[in-house]
């Protein structure tokens, strides 16, 4: 069997762009990632220093604890709605990174497969039954590959169902002790 230069190129290259590609979402996770704490940071200052003033200005301490009661709740949903941002980065990064990695993993199995294809009509006589073999391995490793990646997203999405529970259980938790 012989693999040509230009084979072992386009093999090359497609890794290089495969890891650059998976380089490049992280960093675009992690950009997203810095601008949402930097906004949330500048965001809890302003609240911060505004809840101070409020609290000042408080008569007496029946006062004080109203305002902090009062506080509390967009505090909270504040806290919700950041989870949910950072969780919709991850969980965008992580789709986007599960695509790449099952392209790869199918352009690798088409050149494993051309590869055998290869071999087997340059083998000796009576290797048939060994590249049968290899084949079937190969089919064993797909299906157990796919189950695998179908278990993955039916557990992504029963988090996804969870999560969105708890942000609804939590925005609405406060509003429930208020009234």
């Amino acid at each position: 069997m012989y693999v040509s230069p230009d084979k072992i190129a386009a093999s090359s290259k497609s890794g290089v762009e495969a890891i650059l590609g998976f380089a490049q979402t992280q960093f675009e996770a992690l950009e997203k990632i810095a601008q949402l704490n930097i906004e949330s940071a500048k965001e809890a200052m302003v609240d911060g220093a505004e809840h101070v003033k409020t609290l000042l200005d408080a008569k007496d301490p029946q006062d004080l604890m109203k305002l902090n009661a009062a506080y509390a709740q967009p505090s909270l949903a504040k806290a919700v709605s950041y989870s949910k941002s950072v969780y919709d980065v991850a969980t965008s990064t992580q789709a986007h990174v599960t695509k790449m990695i099952e392209s790869q993993a199918a352009e690798m199995n088409r050149t494993m497969v051309s590869m055998l294809d290869t071999i087997a009509k340059n083998s000796p006589a009576g290797g048939e039954a060994a590249m049968g073999a290899v084949k079937t391995a190969m089919a064993a490793m797909n299906t157990a590959y796919d189950s695998l990646t179908r278990v993955a997203k039916q557990a992504a999405e029963v988090v996804d169902v969870n999560f969105a529970n708890a942000a609804t259980a939590a925005k609405k938790a406060p509003a429930k002790k208020a009234s």
